[in-house]
């Protein structure tokens, strides 16, 4: 590659892991001299680098560039300590749930009619997800372009200390061995490694059940290089053209919670950047708020274009994912994902299971209707498959120029029969769990797999209009159970948006680094990739 610059930035960033014995294990919030509400800032400032986003990618960004320059990180939403809706895993899902203001999750919906969450929090996604830690396929990475060994230094690096593995109960065991008996082999036991075969993947969540994110890293930033501003929203990118071969980032304007606008420029320096770190649905729409973007769509917002770049924005992706649920007779262990089954066929099957992850995970109506149902019901769990990939894309576009609000996101779902027929095969396989013996007592004779795909169809998953029933084929319910297990990315993808360094093409002085430079979603679950590639989303 020449992604050296970033895995060499990364790789710096996690080497302080090796000594990190994990603050997070307590209910005491990290002593952050640099962290500060964003109205107490100047109205004007200068640094040697501007981070737009303070997520799995913007945090270790931050504190490895602040040992030697200085360094602005701004976050649109709050801190995530002392909120144990983010910090316990026991309280899953009720941040998904909290639609106030202030919460660490922001819902949007699709225009597919699937509802989704976006990260509002410093720490981003790893604030508020399920905490399952795999890596990449050896084969990605060298897709990618990425020095493989330099990936591998990196990711050893955070699972000293990041990443966990998972004490099983017997939810996840009858799930893992169902996947055996259905011939999702070899079984592979406890791994990281993204191999085909059933697996136990690792954890951010200790054993005591406390959540390990990207904004622990902001431990290992040198004070003095670092200042990082809470519920910060920037509103634009500020470039110099004036005289320029071509434009040329410089600055940002940004408010603060009163409204009050503040302006942080770049010192003079030839190495001085600005980079984006806002994730895949809010990179895109601040190069758009900021000049770069498709011209008429821009035009069309008053927006000046400082940049005709019709692919911002395009090449939007969310991995569908479809569940199945099963009341149990037996009481279950609360567990999120622990378990994964990597098919050969392109999907993914995975489990939760106790009442955290029903009531409350998923961000869409059926909170309310689960919140109704009888408490028994909840003796049981999801087995889940998510299509890999995939390969339906989709686009992304302003509705306004605030920033705050969100842009419209279609991501074509199913789109492409191959994603369609993944999904098929992947229900197929959650059924011959269901039916083997490891399964077995977890579930209700009398609630025959037609009876439990007709609960689930008819369960407000998602907005869409309901028709299945059991003599329909499973297309039907695929596409009308659709879900997101947020794992969205594109937007600002390598070789259409960015160059192999991450690079804005067509301008000086910006890059971009994260979830939305992907063309693909790494693994099973991004985020080990997001923390280590860019320690990203």
């Amino acid at each position: 590659m020449n992604l050296g610059w970033w895995w060499r930035l990364f790789a710096g960033a996690l080497a302080g892991f090796l000594f990190f014995h994990g603050f997070a294990a307590t209910e005491t919030a990290p002593n952050y001299s640099f962290m500060y509400d964003a109205t107490s800032a100047s109205t004007l400032s200068y640094y040697d680098y501007i981070i737009v986003g303070g997520g799995t990618a913007g945090c270790p960004l931050a504190a490895t560039l602040s040992q030697n320059a200085t360094v602005l990180l701004l976050e649109r939403g709050g801190s995530p300590y002392g909120n144990p809706n983010i910090t316990k895993m026991a309280s899953f899902g009720a941040a998904l749930s909290d639609l106030s203001q202030s919460s660490p999750s922001q819902r949007f919906i699709s225009e597919d009619g699937v509802i989704n969450a976006r990260a509002r929090v410093l720490g981003g996604g790893s604030c508020i997800n399920a905490g399952f830690y795999t890596r990449a396929s050896d084969e990605y990475i060298k897709q990618a372009g990425w020095d493989g060994r330099l990936v591998k230094e990196s990711y050893q690096w955070m699972e000293k200390s990041v990443a966990f593995e998972p004490s099983l109960g017997q939810w996840q065991s009858a799930v893992r061995d169902g996947l055996l008996e259905a011939g999702v082999m070899p079984s592979n036991g406890f791994t990281y490694d993204h191999i085909y075969g059933t697996k136990v993947g690792g954890t951010i969540f200790d054993q005591q059940g406390n959540r390990h994110t990207a904004a622990d890293l902001l431990e290992y930033a040198n004070p003095s290089g670092l200042t990082v501003f809470l519920h910060a929203s920037v509103h634009k990118i500020l470039f110099a053209i004036k005289g320029k071969r071509r434009p040329k980032a410089h600055g940002v304007v940004f408010r603060d919670t009163t409204g009050a606008k503040h302006k942080a420029y770049l010192k003079q320096g030839s190495k001085n950047e600005i980079i984006v770190s806002a994730g895949a649905l809010g990179s895109p729409q601040l190069l758009m708020l900021s000049g770069v973007g498709p011209a008429q769509h821009l035009k069309s917002h008053d927006i000046t274009v400082v940049l005709d770049q019709p692919l911002v924005g395009q090449g939007m992706s969310d991995n569908p994912m479809n569940a199945v649920f099963i009341p149990s007779p037996l009481p279950v262990e609360v567990s999120l994902i622990q378990v994964v089954g990597i098919t050969h066929f392109g999907s993914y099957i995975e489990a939760a299971s106790g009442e955290n992850f029903a009531g409350g995970a998923s961000s869409s109506p059926a909170v309310e209707y689960m919140n109704n149902l009888d408490e028994t019901t909840f003796r049981g769990g999801f087995i889940l498959e998510k299509v890999m990939g995939p390969i339906s894309t989709g686009h992304l576009e302003l509705r306004t120029r605030n920033p705050n609000d969100n842009p419209s996101v279609t991501f074509n779902y199913f789109k492409d029969p191959q994603d369609l027929q993944r999904c098929v095969q992947g229900i197929q396989t959650i059924e011959k769990i269901i039916e083997s013996k490891a399964f077995f007592r977890f579930r209700y004779e009398f609630l025959s797999w037609p009876i439990l795909l007709n609960m689930t169809a008819n369960a407000p998953l998602n907005l869409l209009p309901k028709h299945y029933n059991p003599s329909m084929p499973l297309e039907v319910f695929c596409k009308e159970t659709v879900m997101t297990i947020w794992h969205y990315h594109g937007g600002c993808q390598v070789g259409k948006v960015v160059d192999l360094d991450y690079k804005v093409l067509g301008v000086d002085a910006l890059r971009v680094i994260d979830g939305s430079t992907f063309n693909d979603s790494p693994g099973t679950n991004p985020q080990a990739t997001v923390h280590g590639c860019e320690d990203i989303e």
